[in-house]
């Protein structure tokens, strides 16, 4: 049977770029490249790289990119995005939870939950973290944003994501938080590319920073710093609060 997130996106490439959270690519890969020093040599692996918006970019300006995602159906968006602006770039279909690569490049990007915490349970997130680490090189820096689990704790995820949805952007009700798995179960509704109006039983696991720190250096990252994550403008002066719902998080072996 497949899963909530295998469903959502099996055709939503075209009103997926519509939604609020898509819109902060540029400033996004603005950080991308201060974190990489502008090093154009330098391979990346986008992870849940979905209809390629963060490769796209990241191309345009002389990066080496290669995305992968679980849903064909967003790559084939991502490969059309890719033919439209002249680029060419490697889209592979595959689970982040198997990556077929080793030691193959210099940084991995994860961001607006490429994959990592939608997964059914924390050991598939772990293994998604494991696949990222084995893909990096010794030197390897790996940059993503996860939920952050110290916002719910002061805070509405269901008022928060109704403050942030646009029109005609996914709606999201019945949310219940576990405060002793930390995660969140909701109700999806949206509208797919054909029209189709769907109705998903979602389950997002949330972190703290602890965690987060625990599960990278056992998996051999040396230096791992967590900021506040602001929409299109990523920042290290953005210190980790409880308003923020996302976490930013570079970590370097």
């Amino acid at each position: 049977m497949k899963q909530w997130y295998e469903l959502l996106f099996e055709n939503f490439g075209n009103q997926y770029e519509k939604e609020n959270f898509t819109q902060g690519t540029s400033g996004e890969c603005d950080f991308i490249e201060q974190e990489m020093n502008k090093e154009k040599n330098l391979k990346i692996l986008d992870v849940g790289c979905g209809t390629g918006r963060h490769s796209i970019e990241l191309t345009r300006r002389g990066y080496n990119v290669t995305g992968i995602d679980l849903s064909e159906s967003m790559l084939v968006k991502a490969r059309q995005n890719a033919l439209n602006a002249n680029l060419e770039i490697n889209f592979i279909n595959c689970d982040a939870r198997d990556l077929p690569f080793d030691a193959e490049f210099d940084l991995a990007i994860m961001l607006c939950e490429g994959g990592f915490p939608l997964m059914e349970t924390d050991e598939m997130n772990f293994e998604i973290l494991k696949n990222v680490a084995k893909s990096l090189n010794s030197k390897g820096k790996f940059i993503f944003t996860t939920l952050n689990g110290l916002f719910p704790l002061f805070h509405s995820v269901r008022d928060f994501l109704a403050s942030q949805s646009l029109e005609g952007n996914a709606s999201y009700s019945k949310n219940s938080f576990d405060l002793m798995t930390f995660r969140d179960h909701n109700i999806t509704e949206l509208v797919d590319d054909a029209g189709k109006t769907m109705t998903l039983d979602c389950n997002e696991r949330y972190y703290v920073p602890s965690e987060i720190t625990w599960l990278l250096k056992s998996l051999g990252f040396t230096k791992i710093e967590i900021f506040g994550a602001k929409l299109g403008a990523y920042s290290r002066n953005d210190k980790l609060s409880t308003e923020d719902f996302e976490m930013l998080v570079v970590a370097e072996k």
